[in-house]
């Protein structure tokens, strides 16, 4: 009887793990193609206006929040830093890049779950 009841849970967990882990493994490769220079993230930061310098520093963010995400105290942390990534592409996408929004609403709402379902348990209720 207890294993029929623990099999949800256990498979729920397994299902958060997978989310995380797809979601971590999106974001490191976009801080791969912005920290090693690809000639296309260098013209999309080139259009935001901001410098190369935020290009860095937004590859810097994505790579240390994906990391914290995979870290089960610190994934509601590492989700609400990649959602607030996922705000500013939102914005230079609506601004200056004129770009797809699929992606940026996609990722964000993947990132948006991952938070919600590993955030610590005062905000539970």
């Amino acid at each position: 009887m207890t294993d029929s009841i623990a099999a949800p849970h256990k498979f729920r967990g397994h299902l958060v793990w997978l989310l995380k882990i797809v979601v971590a493994l999106a974001f490191a490769a976009a801080a791969f193609f912005k920290l090693s220079g690809q000639p296309k993230m260098i013209e999309e930061f080139g259009k935001i206006g901001l410098g190369q310098g935020f290009r860095y520093l937004t590859g810097a963010i994505e790579l240390v929040c994906a990391g914290l995400l995979l870290w089960p105290r610190t994934a509601f942390y590492g989700a609400v830093g990649l959602f607030c990534v996922c705000a500013g592409a939102l914005i230079a996408q609506i601004g200056p890049l004129h770009g797809d929004l699929v992606h940026v609403f996609v990722l964000g709402g993947l990132t948006a779950l991952a938070g919600w379902l590993s955030r610590p348990g005062v905000m539970r209720g």
